[in-house]
C-alpha cells in the first residue's frame, strides 16, 4: 500500500516570486512501509506448496527465498527422505541456494499493469518472447503450470504411473541444490491422493481405493500419504494429520477383521500372510499380533498339554516327582509350539521379534503356573527334591528356550529377551530356593564332619577301654571293697540296690561296628593286640603309641572328597542362575561363593585344623625314652614312628589343599564365580586363608617333630654310642685282629668308618626329610631343613662334650663328622654347613699323640687359631672341646699355657 501527502506551503512569498515552486510543493512522496526479514522467514514456513509459489513471484528478493534449496530440505527431512550422508558423497558439502538468471519481470501484452499473468516452473511471469514449451522442457519439476485459482490444486501436466505414484518417497535422491525438484516429483503424484483423502467419507470412498486394487497397494498410498502430510506446514495441518490417520485406523480395522478370518480358517499361507502384511504397512501390524497373541490356540488349550500330576511317577509304588516325566512335557510342549512358530514365521513380517512377544504370553499363560505348582508340590516332598527339581526345570526351560523359541542366529539383543523371560519365571523362586542350596550343603557338610568325630571318638575311648581294661577292674574291685566296708553295717532299708555293669565284648575284638551309611572306606585305628597290658605303666604307654599312631587318621581324604563333592553338586544346580544376568545373576554368584566359603571353612577349620591340632597335642606327648619298655623295636628302624606318621599326616593336608585348588580352578573360576587374580573376591580370600593355616599348623607340627627327631637321635647318641668307639685301648681288640692290622698309631689300625649311631641319625635323618620332599612349601622345607641341621649341631656339640676321646679314637670321630658335613651340604644350605665345617676342624685337636712339645705346641696353635673356625666356636670353647681328651689331665697345664701365650717373647 501507498499513501499520498501533499506537501504544505511554507513560504507563499517564494511561490509568488519562483513560478516552479508550487509545482514542486504538490509534488507526491511515496512511502512503502515492510515487515523484517525474519519475519517473513517464519510466514514462508507456513504455506503450502502453491502459495509459496505466489509468493515467490513477488519480488526478486522473495523469490531467492522461495527457492532456498535449505527450505525444501527441511520437507523432505520432516518426511524422513532425505540423508545428508548421502547428499555429501553425491553433492558436495554445503547447502546451495538456486539463483535463477534474473529475467525481466514487465509483460508487454499487459496494460496499466492490469490482467493476471501464466506463471512458469520457477513462479515468475512467463515472457512472450521465449515459448512457454521449452521453459518447461527445461524446468520440469512438479510445480509446472500450477492453476493458482483452483481450489483443489490439481496439476496440468498428465497423471504419473501407479508404479511411480506407489515408489514415489523411495525414489527421492537427496542431492544438494536439487531439493525442489526432488519435492516438486513428490508433489505431483501424492498431492491429489492426499486432498482427495482430506475430503473422502471413508476410506473406501477415496481415490486411493478406485485407482488401486490389492490390498497391499491400497496399504501403501496410505502410508505415503500420511508421510506426505507430515510436510504440509499451513494452517490445520493437524486437522488434516488426523483425519488421515482416522482413515488408516478405518482400514486396518477392516484388515485385522481379514486377519483374524484366515487365522480361524486356517488359511495361513492366504489372507493371514496377506493382510498382516497390510497391518504392517499402515501401522507396524501390532493389531495382527495382538489379535494373535489373545487369541492363540496354544495357549487356548494349555491344559490338553498336561499338569504337575503328570510329572509324578509311581512306579516304585510311591508317588515321586521325575525330571524325566517333567522333561517329557517339555517335549509335547515344544512339538505345539514348533507349529505356532511356524506360523508366526509364515505370516508375519518380522518374525523375530513377534516371536518373542509370543514367548513372554507364553511363558507369562503357561509355562508361569505351571513352574508355580511343581515348585510348590516339591517342597512339600523334602528339601533334595525341591533343590533337583527346581534347577532341573532351569536347565530344561532353558533349553526349551534354545531350542524353540529362538532361531540359530539369534542376535545379542534376541538373546537378551528370551533370558529376560526366564528370569522373569524363576525370579520369585530364585531367593528361596539359594537360601535352600546354602542351608542343605551346610547342614551336610557339618554332618559329614561330625560323623567322622563322632567315630574318631568312639575309635580312641574303645581302644582306652580295652587296654586299661585290667586296670581298671583292679581298681574298680578295690572301689567296691571301700564301699562294701561303709555300708555293711547300715540297715538294710537303706541299703541301694546296685549291679554292675558288664562290658560286652564282640568277637571282633574291640573294633566298634561301624554304621551302614558311614564313609570311611578303612578302619581309624590299627589293630589292637589280642591282650590288654596288666602294668599300668605298659597299659599308659601302649595307649600313647595308639595314640600316636591314629594321627594320620585325625583327618581323611574321603571326608573331604565328600564334602567336595557335595559342595560340586550344590554348585552345578546353583550355578545355573548366573547365566540370568542382572540382579538374579549377581545374586546366584553370591551365593556360589557362599558355598564354596562353607566348604573351605569346614574342611579347614572344622576338620584338618582340628586333626593338626590333636596331631600336635599328641606328639608333644612323646617320650623316645618311654617307648622302650613297650616297643623294644621302635628305634631299630630307620624313622621315627610319630614323626613318619605326622609326616603322612602332612602329606594328606597337602592332597586335600590340591584338592580344593583343582576344585576353585574348574568350578569357581571356570564358571565365572571369581576371577583368579581378584585378590579381595571372598573366595580368593578364604583359599588364602586355607592356604595360611595349612602351613602354620605344618610348621607347628614339624617344630614338635623336630624336638620329637633330636630326642631321638640323643636317645641314639646316648644309647647307641659305645664309649669304646672315640677311645678304644688294646684289649678291646682280640690278638689276631691286632696282629692282621697295619700299625699306624703303634698299637694296631683302627677302624675309620662312621661309627653305628652316626650311620642310624644319618639315615633317619634322611629319610624324614625326604618324606616331606612334594609334601609341602619348598620354603618350609628349606626352613625345616635348617632347623634340623641346627639342633643337630647343637646336639653333635653335647654328644662329643659327654665323649672321651683318645688319639687312637679321633679317626672315628672325624669320619663321623666328615659324613654328618658331607650329608648336610647336600641340602645346599651353606649357612648351616658352615656350623659342620668348624666342628670338623675342632675335631683335629684329638690326632695329635701329644707326647712331645713339638705336637703340643702344634695343637695349641689349632685350639688358639680363631679365624680356622670362622666365628662359630670361640677360643675358650674349642678349649672345652680339648678337655674332653684322654689325655688332657697330663697335658693340660702346657696346653693352656701355651694357648694363654706364655713363654712368648716380644722382641
Amino acid at each position: 500500500m501507498s499513501t499520498y501527502k501533499k506537501r504544505a506551503p511554507k513560504a507563499p512569498e517564494a511561490a509568488k516570486r519562483d513560478p516552479l515552486a508550487a509545482l514542486r510543493m504538490s509534488d507526491m512522496v511515496i512511502s512503502k512501509p515492510f515487515l523484517p526479514i525474519e519475519l517473513i522467514a517464519q510466514i514462508v514456513d507456513h504455506l503450502n506448496a502453491a502459495d509459496m509459489v505466489r509468493f515467490a513471484s513477488v519480488s526478486r528478493k522473495m523469490h531467492e527465498m522461495i527457492y532456498d534449496d535449505a527450505r525444501w530440505v527441511q520437507r523432505l527431512k520432516k518426511m524422513g527422505v532425505w540423508s545428508d550422508v548421502e547428499a555429501r558423497r553425491t553433492g558436495g558439502g554445503r547447502l546451495s541456494i538456486s539463483r535463477p538468471e534474473r529475467k525481466s519481470t514487465i509483460n508487454h501484452s499487459l496494460v496499466n499493469g492490469k490482467g493476471r499473468p501464466e506463471l512458469n516452473i520457477n513462479g515468475l511471469p512467463a515472457s512472450p518472447r521465449k515459448s512457454s514449451t521449452v521453459a518447461r522442457a527445461r524446468d520440469f519439476d512438479g510445480f509446472d503450470m500450477i492453476s493458482l485459482s483452483g481450489p483443489t490444486l490439481e496439476a496440468a501436466n498428465p497423471p504419473a504411473t501407479k508404479e511411480e505414484t506407489l515408489h514415489a518417497l523411495e525414489n527421492v535422491k537427496s542431492v544438494r541444490g536439487q531439493a525442489r525438484q526432488e519435492y516438486g516429483k513428490v508433489y505431483k503424484v501424492l498431492n491429489l491422493f492426499y486432498v482427495d483423502a482430506i475430503h473422502a467419507v471413508s476410506y473406501q470412498s477415496t481415490r486411493i481405493f478406485s485407482t488401486f486394487a490389492l490390498p497391499e497397494q491400497r496399504a501403501l498410498m496410505f502410508t505415503n500419504i500420511r508421510t506426505f502430510a507430515m510436510s504440509d506446514f499451513s494452517p490445520g495441518t493437524g486437522i488434516r494429520e488426523q483425519r488421515i490417520h482416522e482413515l488408516i485406523m478405518q482400514y486396518d480395522t477392516a484388515a485385522l477383521l481379514e486377519f483374524r478370518s484366515g487365522y480361524e480358517y486356517k488359511d495361513i499361507a492366504g489372507r493371514m500372510k496377506q493382510y498382516a502384511h497390510v497391518m504392517h504397512m499402515l501401522n507396524g501390524g501390532q493389531s495382527g499380533v495382538d489379535l494373535f497373541l489373545n487369541d492363540n490356540r496354544l495357549l487356548s488349550r494349555k491344559s490338553e498339554l498336561g499338569s504337575v500330576s503328570d510329572c509324578v511317577d509311581y512306579s516304585l509304588g510311591y508317588g515321586q516327582l521325575s525330571l524325566e516325566r517333567v522333561q517329557a512335557y517339555f517335549d509335547r510342549l515344544g512339538n505345539a509350539y514348533r507349529q505356532e512358530a511356524a506360523v508366526i514365521h509364515s505370516v508375519f513380517p518380522q518374525p523375530a521379534e513377534v516371536s518373542l512377544l509370543y514367548l513372554e504370553r507364553f511363558g507369562e499363560e503357561l509355562l508361569q503356573p505351571f513352574l508355580t505348582a511343581l515348585f510348590q508340590d516339591a517342597r512339600t516332598r523334602s528339601t533334595s527334591v525341591y533343590l533337583r527339581v527346581l534347577s532341573g526345570s532351569l536347565q530344561t526351560t532353558s533349553k526349551f528356550v534354545q531350542d524353540f523359541a529362538l532361531p540359530e542366529n539369534a542376535d545379542e539383543g534376541m538373546i537378551n529377551r528370551a533370558s529376560a523371560v526366564l528370569v522373569k519365571l524363576f525370579a520369585p523362586h530364585l531367593q528361596s530356593y539359594l537360601d535352600e542350596e546354602l542351608a542343605f550343603f551346610r547342614q551336610n557338610a557339618e554332618r559329614e564332619v561330625e560323623r567322622w568325630d563322632r567315630n574318631l571318638a568312639e575309635q580312641a575311648a574303645s581302644a582306652e577301654s580295652f587296654l586299661m581294661s585290667n586296670i581298671n577292674r583292679t581298681a574298680d574291685k578295690k572301689d567296691f571293697m571301700a564301699s562294701f566296708k561303709k555300708v555293711v553295717m547300715m540297715p538294710v532299708n537303706i541299703l541301694p540296690s546296685f549291679s554292675k555293669p558288664t562290658i560286652k565284648r564282640t568277637d571282633s575284638g574291640l573294633n566298634p561296628s561301624s554304621r551302614s551309611d558311614s564313609p570311611m572306606p578303612r578302619p581309624l585305628t590299627p589293630a589292637l593286640p589280642s591282650e590288654a597290658p596288666t602294668d599300668e605303666l605298659a597299659a599308659k604307654a601302649a595307649l600313647m603309641t595308639s595314640r600316636l599312631d591314629n594321627i594320620k587318621t585325625l583327618f581323611s581324604i574321603d571326608v573331604a572328597l565328600n564334602l567336595i563333592h557335595a559342595a560340586k553338586s550344590s554348585l552345578e544346580r546353583a550355578a545355573q542362575f548366573i547365566a540370568l544376568g542382572g540382579p538374579s545373576g549377581e545374586i546366584a554368584r553370591e551365593r556360589c561363593s557362599a558355598i564354596y566359603l562353607i566348604l573351605v571353612d569346614t574342611v579347614g577349620n572344622k576338620h584338618v585344623k582340628t586333626g593338626f591340632d590333636k596331631a600336635i597335642e599328641h606328639l608333644s606327648a612323646y617320650d623316645a625314652r618311654s617307648q622302650t619298655p613297650t616297643n623294644p623295636t621302635a628305634h631299630l628302624g630307620p624313622v621315627v614312628a610319630p614323626l613318619t606318621t605326622f609326616v603322612e599326616l602332612v602329606n594328606v593336608g597337602d592332597l586335600i589343599q590340591q584338592m580344593l585348588d583343582v576344585f576353585f580352578e574348574q568350578e569357581i573360576v571356570r564358571k565365572g564365580i571369581a576371577r583368579r587374580d581378584d585378590f579381595v573376591a571372598a573366595p580368593v580370600k578364604e583359599k588364602r586363608k586355607f592356604e595360611q593355616m595349612l602351613d602354620e599348623h605344618v610348621a607347628s607340627g614339624l617344630g614338635k617333630g623336630i624336638d620329637v627327631l633330636m630326642d631321638e637321635v640323643e636317645y641314639l647318641c646316648a644309647t647307641e654310642q659305645l664309649p669304646t668307639d672315640f677311645n678304644p685301648t688294646t684289649q678291646v681288640f682280640d690278638a689276631e685282629t691286632v696282629n692282621k692290622r697295619a700299625s699306624v698309631f703303634g698299637v694296631g689300625d683302627i677302624d675309620v668308618s662312621p661309627t653305628k649311631p652316626c650311620l642310624h641319625i644319618i639315615d633317619i635323618i634322611s629319610k624324614h626329610i625326604g618324606m616331606l620332599q612334594g609334601s609341602t612349601d619348598k620354603a618350609l622345607i628349606d626352613v625345616f631343613v635348617q632347623e634340623v641341621a641346627q639342633r643337630l649341631f647343637q646336639a653333635l656339640v653335647k654328644h662329643i662334650k659327654r665323649q672321651r676321646i683318645s688319639p687312637l679314637g679321633a679317626m672315628r670321630l672325624l669320619s663321623d663328622l666328615t659324613a654328618y658335613t658331607t650329608h648336610i651340604a647336600s641340602y645346599r644350605n651353606p649357612d648351616v654347613t658352615l656350623y659342620f665345617n668348624a666342628l670338623r676342624e675342632v675335631s683335629q685337636i684329638y690326632l695329635f699323640e701329644a707326647k712331645t712339645d713339638t705336637e703340643i705346641d702344634e695343637m695349641s696353635g689349632i685350639i688358639a687359631d680363631a679365624e680356622r673356625y670362622r666365628g662359630v666356636f670361640t677360643v675358650e670353647e674349642v678349649v672345652e672341646f680339648a678337655e674332653r681328651r684322654s689325655d688332657w689331665l697330663a697335658i693340660r697345664s702346657k696346653v693352656e699355657g701355651r694357648v694363654r701365650g706364655e713363654g712368648c717373647l716380644l722382641m
